[in-house]
């Protein structure tokens, strides 16, 4: 199913990222924080998978950043 708002989930997964790099983890560092695979990190910042809240939630927990900062980051950019 496609999304109905790209531009904001392209803008919140490149924040995502962004602040993951910024912070310093690798992928596989963010993969063990989160008790998944490499791949999975990996599948989701290319676009291959897409995220849930809940998963971006946990994900943004493990990079210590606020998940509610980086939303209204990336509405602000969209």
């Amino acid at each position: 199913m496609a999304s109905t708002y790209p531009e904001l989930y392209k803008a919140l997964l490149q924040a995502l990222i962004q602040a993951r790099k910024d912070a310093g983890i690798t992928q596989v560092e963010l993969a063990t924080r989160i008790g998944r695979r490499q791949t999975f990190v990996s599948k989701y910042e290319t676009e291959e998978r897409r995220l849930d809240v809940a998963e971006y939630i946990a994900i943004a927990k493990a990079i210590d950043v606020e998940p509610y900062a980086l939303i209204r980051a990336a509405e602000a950019v969209s």
